[in-house]
C-alpha cells in the first residue's frame, strides 16, 4: 500500500443518524470527496460488522487470492464472494458515511442508535456498540503467543 493509505487506530462511538448515515473521523478520511471507499459485509470473531477499506486496501485483498497457493476454483469462488459482498461508497464533504439500511440492520445497526468505528490498521469496522463490546472481551482474552504486546 502507499504512504496515503491512512492507519486506522483507536474506536470511536457515534450514533448513527435516521438516514443510516455516520460520522468518519478526519483522520480517516479519504483526501477527496470523489475517492471512493469499499464497504465489506464480513465477520469478526464469527460477528457480523461492516469492514471498510480505501479502494486500495481493498484491490490487495485480490492480488493476495491471486497470490495465493489456492486452486483457481476456490481462487474463483473468492473474488465472488467478496465481489458480492462489498459496494462502493463515498464520504461526504460533511464527513458522513451512508451505511445502506439492510446493511446496517444485517449487523445491528439502527437508526439513531451506537455505532462503534473500529481501526482495525488497513481498515476500520462498523458495528453495534454491543458486538464492539463482544470483539473487545475476545481479544483481551486472546493469546499473543509470549510476545508480550497485549
Amino acid at each position: 500500500m502507499s504512504h496515503s493509505s491512512p492507519v486506522h487506530e483507536s474506536h470511536f462511538d457515534y450514533k448513527m443518524d435516521p438516514k443510516f448515515r455516520v460520522s468518519v473521523p478526519v483522520e480517516w478520511r479519504p483526501e477527496s470527496e470523489e475517492t471512493p471507499v469499499r464497504l465489506q459485509l464480513s465477520r469478526e470473531h464469527d460477528l457480523p460488522v461492516i469492514k471498510v477499506f480505501s479502494q486500495e486496501a481493498f484491490d490487495e485483498k485480490f492480488k493476495q487470492v491471486e497470490a495465493s497457493d489456492l486452486s483457481p476454483a476456490k481462487k474463483q469462488q473468492i473474488v465472488g464472494h467478496l465481489r458480492m459482498m462489498s459496494k462502493q461508497a463515498t464520504i461526504s464533504s460533511q464527513g458522513k458515511l451512508q451505511v445502506p439500511k439492510d446493511w446496517s440492520e444485517r449487523v445491528g445497526l439502527q437508526a439513531e442508535g451506537s455505532v462503534i468505528l473500529a481501526g482495525r490498521g488497513p481498515f476500520y469496522m462498523i458495528c453495534p456498540k454491543a458486538t464492539f463490546e463482544r470483539i473487545s472481551e475476545i481479544e483481551l482474552g486472546m493469546d499473543d503467543g509470549d510476545l508480550g504486546v497485549l
